[in-house]
C-alpha cells in the first residue's frame, strides 16, 4: 500500500497509474491529511507529488513532519523533493528560466531507485525552483546540466527526492524508476489485481449490506454495470436495479440495457421512463454546471421516489450502490484540486438524501473496471463499452436542452458510431461521439440558403479517462460520416472534427 500525498499536482493521478500498473495498490491523499489518518491507512511507502507552488511562498503546502519519522520510505516528486531539501537544511533556488521538457540525467549512483537503468537517460522536467544544494545528511544521486540535485537520498531514513518526473511517458525510465522505488526500496510484493479486488468487494458489500435491500443506479454503462454486478453477487435479489432513463440517451439505448440486465443477467430491474420530467427540470438552462447539478438531483429524486414504492410493497431499503469511479472522484475536487466538472454521482448529490451510498469503485481507474467486469464475466460487448457519461446528451448540447436538439444529436451520433464499426475501427477508438455546440451557420442546399445546426465529431483515445489523445480518423472516412449526417439529420448543414487532447481540453465537451 503506498500513499501519494498530493499537493496539488497535474501529474498526481499520473503517479497512481504508475503504481497500480505495477500491481501494487495506491491510494492520493490531500497534503492535510492527518498524521493519525496517514497511520489509520498503514503505508508501506509514501510519495509527495509535485505541485504548482513554490516552497518560499507564505502558504504553500506543507505536511506533518512526522511522515518522515514512521520507519518507511518517502519519495518526494518535483515540489515533494524540494520540500524534503529545504525541510532537512538543504538549500532550494528560483530558477532564472523555468525549465519545462526533457533533460539529460546523469546518474552519479549504483542506487537502488537507479537499478538497472544506464548512466545517461532523458527525463522529463516542469519547474520553477530547484535543488540547488542538499541537505548535509542527503548524497546526491543524480545531476542535469541545470540541475546540481536532479536526484537525492538519505539512506538511514530512507528519504528519496527528485527534480524530475518519473510518472510521465517523456521520462524515458520513469516506470522503471517507480518499479525501483515500490521493489527495491519499499520491498513491497505485486499482490494488487483485479480478482483478488472483486473477491474482496463482493465480501465487503455482502457484510455492510447483510440481509437488508440495496437500490443499485443502473445506467447500462461500464461502471455502474460492474458496479451492479458486484452487488448482485453479493446480495442477489435483495439488490434491486432502477435504471432511470432519463430521455437523454443515445439512440435504442434505454431498451438495450433493458434487454441486456433483465435477460442477460436475470436481475431485478425496474425502468423508469423519466424523459419529460428531466426535460421539464432543464428547460431554460444553459450554464453546464447547473445542467449536472439538477440531472445529479434529479436522479436522487427519482430514486427515492421509487424507494418509497418498494419500501410500501417489501419494507426499508437503506443502500445505494453506485459506480462511481477514481477519475470523477478527482476531478469533482478535493482538498488540494480544483474542480474540473462535477460528476453527477459526486458532486451533484443533494444534502438530504435519505440513504447510505456503497460506490465499490470509486478507487478504480476505468481500464481497472473493465478487468473486473471481465474476471465477472460479464459479456465483452458491454465491458467495452465507450464512456458515457451520467448526465447522457445533456453535456453533449451546449446551451439549452430540447427535443429538437437531442432529436438531430441522437441521430449524428448513430450515423458516427455506425460508420465507424462499419469502417472496423470500433475496438481502436476509446471514445466517439457527436456534440452539438450551438452554433448555426449558413451553408447551401438545393440551391436555397440554409442556416443551420453545425454538429462537432470527437474521437480520443485513452487508458483511464485522465489523459487523451485526438483520433486521427481517415479523411474518406470523415467525409463518409460528414456527408451522411448534413444528408440524413435534418437542421444541419455543417461538420467540425474536434482535433484537442486533454488536456487542455476535456473530453466531453462541458
Amino acid at each position: 500500500m503506498i500513499l501519494i500525498v498530493d499537493f496539488g499536482a497535474q501529474y498526481s493521478q499520473l503517479i497512481a497509474r504508475r503504481v497500480r500498473e505495477a500491481n501494487v495498490y495506491c491510494e492520493i491523499i490531500p497534503y492535510t491529511y492527518s498524521i493519525d489518518k496517514i497511520k489509520g491507512k498503514k503505508p508501506d511507502g509514501i510519495i509527495l507529488s509535485g505541485g504548482p507552488a513554490s516552497v518560499y511562498a507564505k502558504n504553500s503546502p506543507k505536511v506533518t513532519n512526522e511522515i518522515f519519522h514512521l520507519g518507511i520510505p518517502v519519495l518526494g516528486i518535483c515540489y515533494g523533493g524540494q520540500y524534503i531539501a529545504q525541510k532537512f537544511g538543504g538549500k532550494v533556488k528560483r530558477a532564472e528560466l523555468r525549465e519545462y521538457g526533457r533533460a539529460k540525467l546523469e546518474i552519479l549512483s549504483d542506487d537502488d531507485l537507479f537499478r538497472g537503468i544506464q548512466q545517461n537517460t532523458l527525463c522529463w522536467m516542469s519547474h520553477t525552483d530547484y535543488i540547488e544544494e542538499a541537505p548535509e545528511e542527503f548524497r546526491v544521486i543524480a545531476k542535469t546540466q541545470a540541475c546540481p540535485v536532479c536526484a537525492m537520498k538519505n539512506e538511514e531514513k530512507k528519504i528519496y527526492a527528485v527534480q524530475f518526473h518519473p510518472e510521465v511517458e517523456h521520462t524515458e525510465k520513469g516506470r522503471e524508476i517507480i518499479n525501483n522505488f515500490l521493489f527495491n526500496v519499499c520491498r513491497l510484493t505485486r499482490n494488487w489485481n483485479m480478482g483478488d479486488f472483486a473477491e474482496e468487494t463482493i465480501a465487503k458489500i455482502k457484510d455492510k449490506v447483510g440481509e437488508k435491500r440495496a437500490i443499485c443506479a443502473m445506467s447500462g454503462g461500464v461502471d455502474s454495470s460492474v458496479a451492479a454486478v458486484l452487488a448482485h453477487k453479493a446480495i442477489g435479489q435483495n439488490l434491486i436495479c432502477i435504471f432511470v432513463d432519463h430521455g437523454l440517451l443515445r439512440k435504442d439505448e434505454g431498451d438495450q440495457v433493458e434487454e441486456v440486465f433483465k435477460e442477460k443477467f436475470n436481475m431485478n430491474l425496474i425502468r423508469v421512463n423519466a424523459g419529460e420530467r428531466f426535460l421539464g427540470k432543464l428547460a431554460g438552462v444553459t450554464e453546464p454546471e447547473k445542467k449536472r447539478k439538477i440531472i445529479g438531483e434529479e436522479f436522487i429524486r427519482v430514486f427515492e421516489e421509487e424507494k418509497q414504492k418498494l419500501k410500501d410493497k417489501l419494507g426499508n431499503i437503506d443502500y445505494l450502490i453506485q459506480g462511481t469511479i477514481y477519475p470523477d472522484v478527482i476531478e469533482s475536487g478535493t482538498a488540494t484540486a480544483s474542480v474540473i466538472k462535477s460528476h453527477h454521482n459526486v458532486g451533484g448529490l443533494p444534502e438530504d438524501v435519505d440513504f447510505e451510498l456503497i460506490e465499490p469503485l470509486k478507487q478504480l481507474f476505468k481500464d481497472e473496471v473493465r478487468q473486473v467486469g471481465r474476471k465477472l464475466g460479464i459479456p465483452e460487448e458491454v465491458v467495452e463499452r465507450q464512456p458515457f457519461p451520467g448526465p447522457g446528451l445533456a453535456i453533449r448540447i451546449l446551451g439549452e436542452v430540447t427535443e429538437d436538439k437531442l432529436k438531430i444529436v441522437r441521430e449524428a451520433d448513430f450515423i458516427f458510431r455506425d460508420e465507424i464499426k462499419k469502417a472496423g475501427l470500433q475496438n481502436k477508438i476509446w471514445q466517439y461521439f457527436a456534440c452539438l455546440p450551438n452554433i448555426r451557420s449558413v451553408g447551401v442546399m438545393g440551391d436555397e440558403r440554409t442556416y443551420s445546426h453545425t454538429v462537432a465529431l470527437r474521437a480520443v483515445n485513452s487508458t483511464d479517462g485522465m489523459t487523451s489523445d485526438w483520433v486521427r480518423i481517415p479523411y474518406d472516412l470523415l467525409e463518409k460520416i460528414s456527408s451522411r449526417i448534413v444528408s440524413e439529420v435534418d437542421n444541419v448543414n455543417r461538420i467540425v472534427y474536434d482535433i484537442t487532447s486533454k488536456p487542455p481540453a476535456t473530453i466531453e465537451w462541458e
